[in-house]
This record gives C-alpha cells, structure tokens and sequence, in this order.
C-alpha cells in the first residue's frame, strides 16, 4: 500500500513539474515576444519612438487644445471632418465681422509642420499663431490635420491636401453648408504651411494640374526639403540646445517619411534633384530663417523657383501674380513663429505676418 502511495506522490510530483516546465516555456515565449516588440528602431528624443513591431509613441510634449480663443482676438474657431474614413480633420478660424467689412474673405488652407510625423492641429502653438494669423491678416484659415508618418508614410499627406481642397470645393456649393463659408471667398484661395506643412503645400500645388478651386499663391514658411549632399548651413549652422531641428532630427524623418527604400534625393525630399524644379504655378512667398540649417536649402529653393518662373514666362518678379518673393527674418531658427517665446523672436512673428499679410493682399486682392 505504502509503495503504491508513494508511486502515485511521485507521478503527481512529476506532472507538477511538467506543469511548471511550460508554464516556464510560455513565460519565456511571452518575455521574448514583449522584448521583441519592445525593440527601438528610430527616435527623435521627446517627440516619437518607432517600435520593431510597428508601433508608434508619440509623447505628448506640446498640449492639445479645443477650439477656445480669447474674445478680444476677435475670431471664431470650430472643427470640422473633412474625410471620416481617414479621419482628416480641419480647424478653421473666422475673423468676426466688423462694421464697413466685406462679406466674403480670402481663404488660406494651412498645413501643420512636424516632419511628417509629428504635430496636429489642435497642438497650442499653431492654435495660437493662426488664430493670430487669422485676426491680423483679415482671412478664413483652414488648419488640416492630415495622416502622420509612419503609419501613413508619403504621398499619404499630399493625398490628404488634395482632398481637402476637393471638400472645400464642396462646400463651396453646398447649400446650406458650414457656419463659416459664407465668409470665404473661394476665388481667392492660397496654400500655406511651415517645415514639413510648407513641403505638403507646395507638393500639393504641383499635384493638381487643374486645382479643385482657383489658387493663388502659396505661403511657404521654413519648408523641409533636404538631399543627399550636405548644404553649409546643415553642416556648419550652430544651433541652440533645444532647436527645433537637427540634423539628426531631419534625416530621422526621411527615413520614416518617405517610401521604402527612397533616399534623401527623392524628389518628395530633394525637388530638385532631377534638375528642374517642378513648377508651382502661382506666386509664392518663401519664409526662411536665418539660423535654421535649411536656410540654404530655402535660398536654393527660391532661386530654382524664380529660373522656373522665367522658364514659364511668369518673370522673377511676377506677372499675372506669378511671382516669388523671399523674406528672411534674422537672428531666429526653425520653428520660431510658434515655439519660440523670446522678445526677438516675438518681434520676428509681427513682421512675418506683415509679409504673409503684403502677400495676400498683392495676390488675392
């Protein structure tokens, strides 16, 4: 009876064991396959990490607001869906009418910057400047928040400038359509955006041969361009600490932007280096900063810009609104109009929108 006993204890003791051998195994499978998951392929320090396994985090470093403004500005915010299957959305800001004020206002479809891969509409800092740009400028902003990279990499945010510019058409001629439209005038309609908004502006512009709606002019602030060879200013630009863009920050998001296997000479990145720049059409100004690193790559953007034109027989100096015009503001980097809070820089924003403001008004008007 004894040894029966004890043969059972220990077949017993042997399942056991065997029980806790895979439960070891699983554990093991499971912490290897977290690990895997856990592996970090690209990072941009406080702004995004890509993951092996595909995911994406995307630290919350600039607060996200609704559509509140401080009454003495003046405008009147709201949000809207521009495509509910991508979920593309669009923050548009609408100076309140004044007395003697024309009914219908110019129209500016912005772009948010971000390398493609960061930033959204709703971010505080662009909240803030176009709402401000909207006020001082007298026009209807249009703020698109397009697909992100890596998720969505190129053409995924040009795709989503043109089917904004296809909805704004239709609510152009809706009846009854959104609270704000019947204060655009969609005769009068420009592109703008900064860094990689700036790029998705133009890139949009040249898409579309016969546009959705009559464009005038694109106002292109710092655009991210870049290229296999290095500029000066990418190499030898000293920036501050906490720039808004390295260099490293810059190839990081062409490598997660632009399509498999594309390098910084693709003309998404570098439009220029198949040699002629593809046209854009329409007058255009060009927003560069003196300490950013793409300084030259803007200064060599708008000479190419300006030969293009006279190509076209639109003349460097504009006919028929085809021009290019080039401001740069001194002493302030990449970014400054929403990042930086310094009594230079603010002084910067107020001559940057009296040019954007000059622009409109020769273009539009």
């Amino acid at each position: 009876m004894r040894r029966r006993r004890m043969a059972a204890m220990k077949a017993v003791h042997e399942q056991n064991n065997m029980g806790l051998q895979i439960s070891s195994k699983d554990k093991d499978q499971t912490h290897l396959h977290r690990s895997s998951s856990l592996v970090l392929v690209e990072k941009i320090d406080g702004l995004i990490r890509v993951y092996k396994d595909g995911h994406v985090d995307r630290p919350q470093i600039v607060p996200c607001v609704g559509c509140s403004l401080a009454p003495d500005l003046g405008v009147t915010c709201g949000d809207t869906i521009i495509d509910k299957y991508t979920n593309v959305w669009a923050r548009v800001y609408v100076p309140r009418k004044k007395k003697q004020q024309q009914q219908q206002l110019p129209l500016l479809v912005y772009f948010h910057g971000g390398g493609f891969c960061v930033g959204s509409a709703s971010w505080i800092c662009y909240h803030e400047f176009l709402a401000k740009l909207a006020a001082s400028v007298n026009c209807v902003v249009v703020s698109v928040n397009y697909r992100l990279a890596p998720e969505n990499p190129l053409p995924a945010a040009y795709d989503d400038g043109v089917v904004a510019l296809g909805w704004l058409r239709k609510q152009q001629f809706a009846g009854g359509g959104e609270w704000w439209t019947e204060r655009c005038d969609f005769s009068s309609v420009c592109l703008a955006g900064d860094s990689a908004g700036a790029n998705i502006a133009y890139n949009v512009a040249v898409r579309v041969a016969t546009p959705p709606l009559p464009l005038k002019g694109l106002v292109l602030i710092q655009p991210f361009f870049g290229g296999e060879a290095r500029t000066d200013s990418e190499k030898y630009m000293v920036q501050p600490p906490r720039s808004a863009l390295t260099l490293a920050a810059s190839d990081t998001y062409w490598r997660l932007s632009l399509p498999a296997g594309a390098d910084r000479d693709h003309p998404w990145c570098n439009p220029a280096a198949a040699g002629e720049l593809p046209a854009a059409r329409v007058g255009v100004l060009v927003c560069v900063s003196e300490m950013d690193i793409l300084r030259d790559r803007n200064m060599e953007f708008c000479e190419r810009l300006r030969n293009n034109m006279k190509g076209c027989g639109g003349g460097g100096g504009g006919g028929g609104g085809r021009k290019v015009e080039q401001v740069v503001s001194k002493g302030v980097g990449h970014a400054f109009q929403i990042l930086d809070k310094s009594p230079l820089s603010q002084t910067r924003v107020l001559e940057l929108i009296s040019h954007i403001n000059n622009f409109i008004i020769s273009t539009c008007m």
